[in-house]
């Protein structure tokens, strides 16, 4: 399906003030972005709306150095859904969109969703090349009347807000800090499918996720979280590694339940990481690891018992 195809299936009822981007994350400087959309079109009477991606640009322009996603492309539409914008509109990036000049691209949102403004981050560039910059977007809106704001960076402790600087988080183990970028804690959504069983064998039975290649992960070791079972939240401790202590090699992410008898098998799970309890670590015997299991449980009671209220 082309792009022209893809717009015109959402058809406005009236004019619109858009951005444009990825959002992987939806972090605090994507949240005070749109929330900032939201306000202006409100104002102006016109329809919020977000021009977003399929893919990640980088993944199409550059495969050898894809990016991990933070957020499956359901997770992201559900947050940036939740700040409150009428119009939604995700879009194929292919290496003909690409090949779009910024004039051309500006063209079609004008055409298919009535664009009649633009709110821009800093870093924002779009068609070939990356030409239309905030500048050339300036002179484009003098041409082809619609108006550009370019809003300025969210700052926290010095640093920019990023999807960048959260992946690197992220790859350090750090989820508190992944909290503190995007206000919310860092989580993962995977369906259960069958995996080795050795849990249950420990007395502590795991639930295997099926993750996605793409999708990025906390750095290798042992997680506090509080896993979602529908909308019913449970106390959970959750491993991501290749379980060296048995030799499996494969990076997997399993989940124990702290205070649940029942059968997981393909349900859907949500995962929210709270803290960070220890390294992978090999041990020498089943009987280490499970007296190890036993402490990681007790200390993840401890820390989600301080964070989380009214869990089972």
């Amino acid at each position: 399906m082309t792009i022209e195809q893809e717009l015109s299936k959402l058809s406005p009822k009236k004019e619109t003030l858009l951005t444009i981007g990825v959002f992987d994350g939806v972090h605090l400087g994507h949240q005070y972005l749109v929330k900032h959309l939201k306000e202006q079109a409100d104002g102006q009477g016109l329809l919020s709306g977000v021009v977003t991606f399929k893919a990640h640009p980088q993944s199409v322009l550059s495969p050898q150095g894809k990016l991990p996603w933070l957020n499956s492309l359901e997770d992201r539409t559900k947050l940036i859904q939740s700040l409150g914008v009428e119009l939604i509109a995700i879009l194929p990036f292919t290496r003909k969109l690409a090949q779009l000049s910024a004039h051309e691209f500006i063209t079609l949102l004008k055409t298919y969703l009535k664009m009649r403004g633009l709110i821009i981050g800093p870093d924002f560039a779009l068609g070939k090349g990356r030409e239309g910059n905030a500048d050339t977007l300036r002179i484009l809106g003098q041409e082809l009347d619609f108006t550009g704001e370019v809003i300025p960076p969210v700052i926290l402790n010095g640093q920019v807000i990023s999807s960048t600087n959260i992946r690197q988080a992220l790859a350090q183990g750090d989820v508190e800090r992944t909290m503190k970028l995007t206000g919310r804690h860092f989580n993962l959504t995977a369906q259960v499918i069958p995996g080795a069983e050795r849990g249950r064998t420990l007395g502590f039975p795991t639930a295997n996720l099926n993750i996605k290649s793409e999708q990025a992960l906390p750095h290798r070791g042992v997680y506090a979280t509080v896993t979602y079972i529908g909308h019913t939240p449970h106390l959970s401790v959750t491993n991501i590694g290749t379980r060296p202590t048995f030799g499996s090699g494969k990076t997997t992410v399993e989940v124990h339940l702290l205070s649940y008898e029942g059968q997981l098998y393909r349900q859907k799970l949500n995962i929210e990481f709270i803290a960070r309890l220890r390294d992978e670590k090999r041990f020498n015997a089943a009987d280490e690891l499970k007296a190890q299991i036993s402490r990681d449980v007790e200390r993840a009671r401890a820390i989600l018992a301080t964070q989380v209220q009214n869990l089972t």
